[in-house]
């Protein structure tokens, strides 16, 4: 019996590309839609899995376990914040020392200073004829690579303990920067004007653009924190970063820094933080926000698409039904039953939709490859999972889409079937 239902199911399925290939426009045009739906979610799919991968990397290489402290809350508007938020007082360079004595859970704490456009600052740099204009200049302490890996040194080396307590004019400089001030040479030990001043170029860091998570190494010049502060004392918006050690428990070391601030800042016992604690996640958040927006965008444009594909599918079914009227009367009445005919049309359906599954997770496979070849640190990639979800969709749409006609046909009278013209 198991034999005989497997041949039918093979012969109906023969059945249903005959009747496929015998009208390819109009089939044609039906999957189009199943095509669109399918496409669209393969290939966001795809790309939203590379950009996961990316962000996370990003992440990582902040510092898995480094921290940062700062007035306001990352990657927010000072000006849309509540002016309780707005009027914090600013991190001090003298916050460092005591909380490395307070907080002995913590391995590294380190202070940041920054010039940017973002705080309303223009740098400049120059180096005979050429210049750079769109550049963050940053004080670093020589525990700074330590604490944010992400500022790895390729060439030359970073700030050193003796630069530091001497206030030294030495800037180590992000790979764009060092490319268009040096194009035909290398630049370490060339010397550069700072907004003005003369630093020597003691190191190179490694190429990081950055792309949509905010400025990249490449546009950033370092020099020592104590010659940051002699040269930009109007320069006040400080962060601190701290790493805890594998060995520490976290929210001990965390918690350690948050009472170390709120004794230095005499924060009163009943009254909230003053300032802002948060880890390199704040990134994987405002990325989590970001796809969810492109989720819900793909959602309803595949969805859109599966509608209209399907809603086709149910068209051609149902004319497939009317023309074939005579072709169901014969079959049944040489023995056919209701759930053969039933079966016929619905992997007729089930086919449509599965060749525009199959077309559409084709063209995300080609997207996905097309992203990953012209943008090579977003590893675009077309997992298996998706590639099934493709095909399940694809089949779910067809056996809802084409349930209804299938039922029509199953449930035609025989006689009329033969007399039907």
């Amino acid at each position: 019996m198991a034999l005989m239902t497997l041949a039918q199911a093979r012969e109906n399925f023969f059945a249903a590309m005959d009747t496929l290939r015998s009208s390819k426009v109009r089939s044609a045009l039906t999957v189009l839609g199943i095509v669109i739906g399918v496409s669209s979610v393969i290939s966001m799919a795809a790309i939203i899995q590379g950009l996961n991968k990316f962000v996370q990397d990003k992440v990582e290489s902040l510092g898995s376990r480094t921290y940062f402290l700062t007035r306001f809350p990352p990657a927010m508007d000072p000006s849309r914040m509540p002016e309780r938020i707005r009027t914090r007082r600013y991190i001090e360079y003298s916050y460092a020392d005591y909380i490395r004595q307070a907080a002995p859970d913590v391995q590294i704490v380190t202070t940041i200073g920054t010039r940017g456009f973002f705080f309303g600052d223009s740098n400049l740099i120059t180096s005979g004829d050429h210049s750079v204009e769109k550049v963050i200049v940053r004080g670093a302490e020589p525990e700074y690579t330590e604490a944010i890996p992400l500022f790895a040194v390729e060439r030359g080396r970073f700030i050193s303990t003796y630069d530091e307590e001497h206030a030294r004019p030495v800037v180590v400089l992000g790979a764009a920067i060092s490319e268009s001030l040096f194009p035909d040479r290398d630049a370490l030990g060339k010397t550069v004007r700072i907004n003005g001043g003369l630093y020597e170029v003691i190191g190179v860091f490694e190429h990081d653009q950055g792309l949509f998570l905010g400025p990249g190494v490449d546009i950033f010049a370092i020099i020592p924190l104590s010659n940051f502060r002699k040269e930009y004392p109007g320069s006040r918006e400080l962060v601190m970063a701290f790493a805890v050690p594998k060995n520490a428990n976290i929210e001990v070391a965390q918690g350690e820094v948050i009472q170390a601030m709120r004794r230095l800042r005499h924060v009163p016992a009943e009254k909230e933080n003053d300032f802002e604690l948060s880890s390199p996640d704040f990134l994987s958040n405002l990325w989590n926000q970001l796809t969810g927006a492109l989720v819900i965008l793909t959602t309803v444009i595949s969805s859109i698409g599966l509608l209209v594909g399907g809603i086709g599918v149910m068209n051609i079914m149902l004319i497939s039904v009317t023309e074939r009227t005579q072709e169901i009367g014969v079959r049944k009445a040489i023995g056919a039953r209701r759930a053969d005919i039933r079966l016929q049309f619905l992997l007729e359906a089930v086919v449509l939709t599965l060749v525009g599954g199959t077309i559409g997770i084709l063209i995300g496979a080609g997207v996905s490859t097309l992203v990953r070849t012209l943008v090579p640190s977003i590893p675009a990639t077309l997992s298996y999972l998706w590639v099934a979800i493709g095909f399940a969709i694809s089949a779910a749409v067809g056996v809802f889409f084409g349930y209804y006609p299938a039922s029509m046909a199953a449930n035609l009278d025989p006689i009329d079937c033969l007399r039907y013209e």
